[in-house]
């Protein structure tokens, strides 16, 4: 059972744990659900179950600095709205906290032995290809969690996969459908396209029409609102070659990163499984008879493969490869760790059945010296030091700011530089001005209207500065003169277009009306035709593609539909469509594929209205 577990964990369960761990931490943020809140500490209850402010404020944070990460530079803070991120945040808790009940409902389960197998097989947890518990621990450690409630995660997340998996794995279609979608996805169209470019030399402006858009646009056109500031920046490695590290301290920490490493052990076991089918007493007089024959000096593997109802294990002589302590079931690891190198223990009772548990090696870990060691343990412990220092540096940089007038008291204190910037705007600018929190802050109403120097602000894990406006540029309205040329050539483009517009309009009139040829070169152009042109169709403008498949079926073969697109440069395109080609019937393999992906949709559907009954029927309460 356990390598049963192993080799499906190779499938929807080892591909969805980074989402877990990723995805759906930093989506919803539920890294607080085991806290204990008080009753005055609900942001939410569903059905009864509450969901806690602190899981609420820690799934907005986490949203936030998803955000961050995936933007990077380009993350504005002050484009944010905080109501919204509040408001998504508890819907993704309270739809968390839906589907929970319902794979509940449901009756889904995981045992904790398939857990172990999972966290087992996770590649993220595994050093060159095997499990390493200290690896496991610094991940989970990095979340911000402990081993029992990352398991407690996990085990959710199991519940509500299994759930996922059961509403949209049974979408189906009929082949009524399938033949139908076939159709139109292999339909084809016969066009042809004919461009009424527009003409911007023909447009004629007066001094007039310029002045009028100039005046009715006047907000278009002013100089940007920018500022000037002053700002004093306190960088963390200022310090680094203030610290020092004692031998003490260092050997200390040496004996800590050793104290860490632990043997990995390779097991093998024989299963025989207590279930609806073997009684615990036929189960262990099953394993006793295996013992027996041990005893008698039958090999352990081959044993393995006959008895052991374990697939995966069993065709290779029962053998689990090598792992280290937290992995296995409790009582499993407990008789493993008893054993010496290819001793054989007593049945032992786990919630899968009775094992026979056989040692087949032992990996010491190597442990490093201290001389090589000495350099990193060394960066570690003065970064601890310099973090300290920075820490208390930067608070006070924000106190002496915030009692001072300006920024010549905090430098002086700290032995910092007062910078100045260049102009910026509220888009941003160069050097300091880059960071969306630094354009935040110095737009902010405290800093650009009372004069206040700002509080702290992060450029990154290693800097800080502090700033105040040193120059407030108001916007002020550009001359005509300045925009003359722009606003002249926006004109033109319209009128341009516009008349391109009517042009279209008419001939298309005249086509529909039988009073154009419809073959026939139009001033010198000639109709661009294709054929067989499918909805993917290469070499077409995707607006143009667009609109020919929304176009209605010609009645007659002397009689086609026409319509028009506008392009960027303000030329229409007419298109006209010639006639509609249905697709000979799919193959098989073409209707396996169609309904492959007709299931799948359908199943997202049924997913998604499975979770809004789920909303529908339930009792929630927001507070």
């Amino acid at each position: 059972m356990l390598q049963n577990i192993r080799d499906n964990s190779q499938g929807w369960i080892a591909k969805t744990i980074i989402g877990v761990i990723v995805a759906l931490m930093a989506l919803t943020g539920f890294d607080a659900i085991f806290q204990a809140t008080t009753h005055k500490n609900e942001a939410a209850k569903v059905n009864g179950d509450e969901i806690s402010q602190n899981e609420l404020s820690q799934a907005v944070d986490m949203q936030r600095r998803q955000l961050m990460q995936q933007l990077g530079k380009d993350f504005d803070a002050s484009l944010l709205d905080e109501k919204m991120l509040r408001e998504s945040a508890l819907k993704g808790l309270i739809d968390r906290k839906l589907l929970l009940q319902g794979a509940e409902q449901a009756k889904f389960a995981f045992s904790e032995g398939a857990l172990d197998q999972v966290i087992l097989q996770t590649p993220e947890f595994q050093v060159d290809g095997k499990f390493s518990s200290d690896r496991f621990d610094q991940v989970i450690r990095q979340l911000g969690y402990s081993r029992m409630q990352f398991r407690q995660m996990l085990a959710q997340e199991m519940l509500i996969g299994q759930l996922r998996a059961g509403v949209a794995g049974s979408g189906f279609v009929t082949d009524a459908e399938v033949l139908a979608f076939a159709r139109l996805e292999k339909q084809t169209r016969d066009f042809a396209t004919l461009n009424v470019k527009a003409d911007p030399a023909a447009v004629k402006l007066t001094d007039d029409e310029v002045k009028a858009y100039y005046d009715e646009h006047a907000k278009e056109f002013m100089t940007p609102d920018q500022v000037i500031i002053d700002y004093v920046e306190l960088k963390k490695s200022s310090f680094f070659d203030q610290v020092a590290v004692k031998d003490e301290d260092l050997q200390a920490a040496y004996q800590k990163e050793i104290a860490n490493l632990s043997e990995q052990r390779r097991a093998a076991h024989i299963l025989i499984e207590v279930n609806d089918k073997t009684t615990e007493a036929q189960a262990k007089a099953k394993i006793e008879d295996v013992q027996a024959r041990l005893a008698k000096g039958e090999k352990f593997e081959a044993l393995a493969k006959e008895f052991s109802q374990d697939p995966g294990s069993a065709n290779n002589g029962g053998d689990l490869g090598y792992a280290g302590p937290g992995v296995y079931d409790p009582a499993f690891e407990k008789a493993l760790y008893s054993l010496s190198k290819d001793q054989v223990s007593e049945p032992i009772r786990t919630d899968f059945g009775y094992h026979l548990i056989k040692l087949l090696g032992v990996e010491a870990p190597e442990v490093p010296t201290l001389a090589s060691l000495k350099d990193k343990l060394t960066r570690e412990l003065k970064a601890a030091q310099v973090e300290q220092r920075f820490v208390e540096a930067t608070k006070q940089l924000e106190d002496s700011a915030f009692e001072a007038s300006d920024l010549a008291q905090p430098a002086a204190d700290l032995k910092l530089t007062v910078h100045t910037s260049k102009p910026f705007g509220r888009e941003g600018g160069e050097g300091v001005a880059a960071n969306r929190a630094v354009v935040t802050a110095a737009f902010s109403t405290e800093v650009i209207d009372e004069g206040a120097n700002s509080t702290a602000i992060e450029l990154d894990p290693e800097t800080v500065i502090v700033l105040r406006s040193k120059e407030h540029l108001k916007p002020a309205q550009l001359p005509l003169e300045s925009v003359n040329a722009a606003i002249r050539t926006q004109l033109t483009k319209e009128h341009a277009s516009a008349a391109a517009k009517t042009k279209a309009e008419k001939l298309i009139a005249d086509l529909r009306d039988g009073k154009a040829p419809l073959d026939k070169a139009v001033e010198g152009q000639n109709w661009k035709a294709t054929e067989a042109a499918t909805r993917g169709q290469e070499g077409v403008d995707p607006a143009v593609l667009q609109a020919l498949f929304r176009m209605p079926k010609p009645a007659a073969k002397d009689k086609p539909t026409f319509t028009s697109v506008t392009l960027p440069d303000g030329s229409l395109m007419i298109v006209r469509l010639n006639g509609v080609n249905e697709a000979a019937a799919p193959t098989d393999e073409e209707k396996a594929q169609y309904r492959r992906f007709l299931a799948s949709r359908e199943g997202q559907q049924d997913f998604a209205a499975y979770r809004k009954q789920l909303e529908a029927q339930a009792d929630i309460k927001r507070f």
